[in-house]
């Protein structure tokens, strides 16, 4: 069932504690790597990724280069992995492949081509994500499954980059048990796609309403924002 979103006022640490509680239960896949948190910190200042920090994570997703870039500099001293997991438009490649240390939503050969071009030589390579538009919705990002191999070969042959799995959104369906089967289809698609690349090791899907399920289905990375930091501040009209 989903998982309600913490209050805004619960602690760092103790959100923290109950998100991974709660992912370590949902975890019973023998042949999957313990699942990864990525705390999406998306609009949250960096004094508030800096206390979540501060309670153990290490791993951030942000959603927009501009929003991330300020809170990379800030909080450069505390050596934490930083996830791009919003669309990224070509012309904002050479600061994503600089400033991030994954990119979640690499979809097209013009991606591959850019991030490659602009990752430093100084630095290791970029871990890279295919992401696939599991439902076909019409308008979302992502590639269709039958393109992810001709993406997965592309990533493989750029030496600044390192192909590391898939990433998707599946469709918001208020039944859960469409969601878990896109979950599903995601899953076979990653062991596929791994048996053609051996050393790849994240699936990344499921996010603060619906991650529990994803977990139970193959995820080994989850992306929590509103069940970690709380429900985001409603936006301002008029």
């Amino acid at each position: 069932m989903p998982q309600p979103p913490l209050p805004a006022t619960v602690p760092a640490a103790s959100a923290l504690r109950t998100a991974l509680s709660m992912i370590e239960n949902a975890s019973r896949l023998p042949d999957r790597p313990a699942p990864r948190l990525l705390a999406v910190s998306k609009t949250r200042d960096a004094d508030a990724v800096a206390a979540m920090a501060a309670a153990g994570q290490r791993a951030f997703g942000e959603n927009y280069v501009q929003e991330a870039l300020p809170k990379i500099e800030a909080l450069r001293g505390l050596g934490l992995e930083w996830h791009l997991i919003g669309h990224l438009q070509s012309n904002k490649a050479d600061a994503a492949a600089r400033a991030f240390d994954w990119v979640q939503t690499v979809d097209r050969d013009k991606l591959v081509e850019a991030l490659a071009r602009h990752r430093p030589a100084a630095h290791p390579p970029l871990n890279v994500l295919i992401q696939v538009n599991i439902d076909d919705e019409a308008g979302k990002h992502g590639c269709q499954p039958a393109e992810v191999e001709a993406l997965a070969a592309a990533i493989a042959a750029q030496p600044a980059l390192r192909l590391r799995g898939l990433m998707a959104i599946p469709a918001p369906e208020p039944d859960m048990a469409r969601r878990r089967a896109a979950f599903r289809a995601m899953s076979a698609l990653f062991d596929a796609t791994a048996a053609r690349h051996p050393g790849l090791d994240t699936l990344s899907m499921g996010m603060s309403e619906d991650y529990v399920e994803a977990i139970e289905e193959g995820a080994t990375m989850v992306r929590i924002g509103s069940a970690l930091f709380g429900a985001r501040p409603a936006r301002e009209t008029g």
